[in-house]
């Protein structure tokens, strides 16, 4: 079941389910979801290794930062994948998971944007895939309202809570001294 905002407000005084939400979503949101809002834009730089036990992810070039004093925006270009971060973070709770999608602005001017399913017990920033397969660059302002989240309740319980290494909202193995890091 989808919950809606007065559940979520509960959520959100009762367990810090989500911050950093805009004003707009505090005071006025708008169907069942939440307005995520873009924060840093990375370009990766490298190559990934995926194995059985052990994986490494591409370098992060952080190539954009929102400052909330200062108007800017990022061109992103044709054809290029990038890694976005949300200015928002969430806490969720082991019977509460989540799911994200682009705004349709997003989807109308060629742009996509990639997510997963955001697991009970993780908690940390938001990190997502975007490409622009517009052959045209896309000016997207620092700051600005750019997916939606909404959260599903889980009906029986979790088998586990995530306790993944991404927990706290980690972008990259590059934090580690070989870059490879053994899978949990």
């Amino acid at each position: 079941m989808i919950l809606g905002h007065s559940e979520l407000k509960k959520l959100i005084k009762k367990r810090n389910l989500i911050s950093g939400l805009s004003k707009r979503d505090m005071e006025s949101p708008v169907g069942c979801v939440f307005d995520l809002q873009l924060d840093r834009v990375y370009e990766l730089d490298g190559s990934l290794f995926l194995g059985i036990e052990e994986r490494e992810t591409p370098d992060l070039r952080e190539v954009a930062i929102f400052d909330k004093n200062k108007r800017s925006s990022f061109l992103f270009k044709p054809n290029v994948y990038y890694l976005v971060k949300t200015i928002e973070k969430v806490n969720m709770p082991e019977n509460i998971a989540a799911m994200v999608l682009p705004r349709s602005t997003l989807l109308r001017s060629g742009i996509m944007l990639r997510t997963g399913m955001i697991d009970p017990g993780y908690q940390g920033e938001l990190y997502f895939g975007l490409i622009n397969h517009n052959t045209k660059h896309a000016e997207i302002e620092l700051g600005a309202r750019f997916a939606q989240i909404y959260f599903v309740e889980i009906k029986g319980k979790a088998v586990r809570t995530y306790h993944g290494q991404w927990q706290g909202g980690r972008a990259t193995t590059k934090s580690s001294t070989t870059g490879r890091e053994k899978q949990v």
